[in-house]
């Protein structure tokens, strides 16, 4: 549920229970506001995602480079194995942290199988051996909403 307060001060986003606090300004436009809340999940992830790396890459023998959070229309992430990189959707931020982790450890085992072949399924069942159903959650819930206007 997201509540707005309009202040005089920086915009803000805050969590309280199940509440997302969004302030600011008096009359900040919608697509502002918008950006705001979308900036906070964005820096969400980014203080997330370190650690998930740092603990899955000596489990996996691999290491990445850089990762990237972005606005993904269709895919919850991606990898460049040749770059040693990984994209992630920003919209993660607002999934189940363990989806988040199941992605990241998918895209990470990526970079040593970069087809979904049967190594690599192998590699997933040893590292994470219920990662199929973080896959069925992510599948049944929509990679973002969109609004559309007629």
């Amino acid at each position: 549920m997201l509540k707005v307060a309009e202040e005089g001060a920086s915009p803000a986003v805050e969590l309280h229970h199940a509440a997302m606090l969004l302030r600011v300004r008096p009359r900040t436009k919608g697509d502002k506001r918008q950006a705001i809340v979308d900036e906070w999940y964005r820096d969400q992830l980014r203080e997330a995602v370190p650690s998930l790396i740092e603990r899955w890459e000596p489990l996996i023998g691999v290491k990445v480079d850089r990762f990237f959070v972005q606005r993904m229309k269709t895919k919850w992430g991606s990898c460049n194995p040749r770059f040693r990189n990984i994209r992630l959707n920003s919209e993660l931020a607002k999934k189940p942290r363990e989806c988040l982790e199941y992605i990241v450890v998918h895209e990470m085992a990526h970079l040593c199988h970069p087809k979904h072949n049967q190594p690599f399924v192998e590699l997933m069942d040893r590292l994470m051996p219920k990662w199929r159903f973080c896959r069925d959650i992510l599948n049944r819930l929509p990679v973002r909403h969109e609004r559309w206007q007629y």
